[in-house]
């Protein structure tokens, strides 16, 4: 802890050096109010899934005026060919952790102050854009309260470059469930990387803390610690379904909603019958519970990314061996979860591992069984959906945002294109290009 503040001082210096280069990058186009054409070999229509060949998108300010295979060119006009690539909308990640970086994610709280692991969260943020992801929905700060509201104003007020933002604030847990500081001298009396919340009168109150303090929705810890036992996944439910519908019932009243941490049964499908909006992780669910998600329309956000990145880097032969048996059960389960038609959106849990590499979730949902439109419409609408942006993001459509990323090659015939985007802009304004 000695050399913490010398620590906080060089994430400061790296922090305003990269944010000033990218800042000034996004700052080189025409203007805010010149016209930009994009050119490209092709465009994916998302909800069709024809490609527009070549494809062009007309930009004027922050929004997207006309697409097709040659759109107008006013006066005036900067015309940027990108040539054998495919213009797509911004990538969405519904399932992120900015406050979180790679290493042991439990010690972070204690181990590092807030503020430093805000100046983490937005050199995350900007990776996160960089690497196309243009919205993106943060899954708690585990223990660094509401300071990812500020990390959002920040981006929503062009301070930083970053995705649009849903945050949650802290997650919600109980005492002594999956997030609490287990394993450790209690007599260190250790903060819980989540908010207490242990009765329905306590989750009220404590979304109505995180609102006050700026969430956007509540995360909510339903399920953990995981075991494998006999190949089923045991894991304990930590809010009955009348619980977590009150704090359903109370998030409705803001015009807000609930995501949920849940793994398996039975508190899966108490979240499902609670009407939650998205049931993150879903390693293995009952036919009820899918029939529910299916009628409902509830997400499932499957995570793949994190369970592969554990296999290959946890501390122990034997805590590698446990996550790829779990991997494994999780792909068996998600193909019963797509015949049983339960809606699927994209997200990584990116954090523990590094941020900016986490389009590989879609590449492993291609591996388990989608098809690569079918994970791109994953992506874009449902993740739009998900995030409450619908009618604005995730699609290639006049009035929509400016959003637009462009990869190498179809990503129709080799998903993992969208690991190597060329072209970024967000909101009309270009951060990346070849």
């Amino acid at each position: 802890m000695k050399n913490q503040p010398a620590r906080l001082r060089i994430c400061l210096f790296l922090l305003l050096l990269s944010l000033a280069n990218t800042l000034a990058f996004a700052q080189t186009p025409a203007g805010p109010n010149s016209p930009i054409v994009l050119h490209a070999a092709r465009l994916l229509e998302i909800e069709s899934g024809k490609l527009i060949t070549p494809g062009e998108i007309l930009v004027q300010g922050d929004r997207i005026a006309e697409v097709g295979s040659s759109v107008k060119h006013p006066s005036g006009t900067q015309v940027l060919d990108l040539g054998d690539t495919t213009l797509l909308p911004g990538l969405i990640d519904a399932h992120i952790h900015l406050f979180l970086h790679p290493g042991h994610e439990d010690q972070q709280t204690f181990a590092e102050s807030v503020p430093q692991r805000t100046i983490v969260a937005v050199l995350a943020a900007r990776d996160d854009l960089m690497a196309g992801f243009t919205a993106e929905r943060d899954m708690g700060t585990e223990g660094a309260g509401s300071a990812d509201t500020a990390v959002r104003d920040a981006v929503n007020q062009g301070l930083v470059p970053g995705p649009r933002l849903r945050i949650s604030g802290n997650a919600i847990d109980i005492l002594g469930g999956h997030e609490d500081a287990i394993g450790y001298n209690p007599e260190q009396r250790l903060f819980s990387n989540a908010t207490y919340a242990n009765s329905a009168e306590q989750l009220v109150a404590a979304i109505r803390e995180q609102v006050k303090e700026g969430a956007d929705f509540i995360k909510i810890y339903q399920t953990g610690p995981d075991r494998l036992i006999d190949g089923r996944l045991s894991t304990p439910y930590q809010y009955t379904e009348a619980q977590l519908a009150a704090a359903v019932q109370e998030t409705a009243r803001t015009q807000r909603h609930v995501g949920v941490h849940a793994t398996g049964e039975p508190g899966a499908l108490y979240a499902a019958q609670a009407g939650v909006v998205s049931i993150d992780h879903a390693y293995q669910l009952s036919e009820e519970t899918m029939r529910l998600m299916k009628e409902k329309q509830i997400f499932a956000v499957p995570t793949f990314a994190i369970s592969e990145y554990f296999a290959e880097h946890l501390d122990t032969p034997e805590q590698r061996r446990k996550e790829t048996q779990l991997q494994e059960l999780h792909a068996q389960e998600f193909r019963k979860q797509l015949a049983e038609g339960v809606p699927m959106a994209v997200g990584s849990d990116v954090g523990p591992f590094p941020h900016g590499t986490q389009a590989r979730e879609l590449v492993l949902m291609v591996k388990y069984g989608m098809k690569p439109l079918e994970v791109l419409q994953a992506d874009f609408l449902n993740g739009a959906r998900l995030l409450g942006w619908q009618n604005e993001i995730g699609n290639l459509k006049p009035g929509y945002y400016a959003d637009i990323i462009a990869v190498p090659g179809n990503p129709l015939q080799d998903i993992s294109a969208v690991t190597r985007v060329a072209f970024v802009m967000k909101n009309g304004a270009i951060y990346r290009q070849p």
